[in-house]
């Protein structure tokens, strides 16, 4: 009875103790898969963090290739919508110049940008919306009819110097005063001024949201003997020269300061458009 009475209790003990060993080897063995899995976790976060830097590496990429394309679409546009170079034809044989040729009214010249544009500032859309409102509804890369009421009120074709366009009242008044100046003091350049043309509503060309301020009948295009100045090529025809420097004087801005160069083009700077605003002029 004795002997009874102790294995009894002893079989529980040593069952007591293997559970106690198997509960001790399951909790390892749960804490060692748990650790794993924590490891896991970690170096799958840590992939995931460099995959979204290398995606946002790669979406900047994407946002500044697109720019570049746009901005070659818009150059390639401006070239492709300008007429081809006019060519002079050669003196006759023997013939004399008493002053140099005409050609050298178009000849490229090293164009030194600081010297130009001194307190005048390129109006942006926001300014032209701002002081002269919407010229219509809706653009495109074509040139299309103003119908803001307001603004075609302003309007006016008029016969200027030895050009004819078509701008507000107040800009070609200034024109007026930049060519006669120029005839006075360069008779020969005077003559030989054309226009590539002023009021254009439409885009700038290649884009698809920035209105050009030919739109407003604030900006011309100007070419000498006929001909383009070559657009973006970092240089100027001589004798745009001169007249950038009467435009800047009456508060036009030259668009041989652009960064992308181009010296054909001129427009009323933002001090002058808020000068006449102020004076009920526009």
């Amino acid at each position: 009875m004795q002997r009874g009475s102790l294995a009894g209790p002893l079989i529980v003990a040593i069952g007591l103790v293997v559970a106690a060993m198997a509960f001790a080897v399951v909790t390892s063995l749960l804490r060692t898969a748990d650790g794993a899995t924590e490891l896991r976790l970690k170096r799958l976060e840590s992939a995931l963090t460099e995959a979204d830097a290398a995606r946002g590496a790669l979406d900047g990429r994407i946002v500044a290739l697109t720019a570049e394309v746009a901005q070659l679409r818009d150059s390639l546009s401006l070239v492709a919508n300008r007429s081809e170079p006019v060519v002079a034809a050669d003196p006759p044989a023997g013939e004399a110049f008493d002053e140099p040729p005409s050609e050298a009214l178009t000849e490229e010249v090293k164009l030194a940008r600081a010297r130009f544009n001194k307190g005048v500032t390129q109006p942006k859309n926001r300014v032209m919306l701002e002081l002269l409102g919407p010229p219509r509804e809706s653009y495109s890369t074509a040139c299309q009819p103003v119908t803001a009421p307001r603004l075609k009120a302003l309007l006016e074709t008029r016969t200027v110097g030895p050009i004819t366009v078509s701008m507000i009242r107040p800009a070609l008044d200034s024109l007026a005063r930049v060519l006669e100046r120029l005839r006075q003091s360069d008779p020969d350049i005077h003559a030989k001024v054309g226009t590539a043309g002023a009021l254009c509503a439409r885009f700038v060309r290649g884009s698809t949201s920035s209105i050009s301020n030919h739109s407003w009948g604030t900006a011309i295009d100007l070419t000498l003997e006929g001909v383009l100045d070559p657009f973006a090529d970092g240089g100027t025809q001589a004798g745009l020269l001169y007249l950038a420097e009467y435009f800047n004087d009456e508060g036009w801005y030259w668009g041989a300061a652009y960064n992308r160069e181009d010296s054909m083009h001129f427009e009323v700077g933002e001090e002058t458009l808020r000068r006449w605003r102020a004076e009920g002029r526009i």
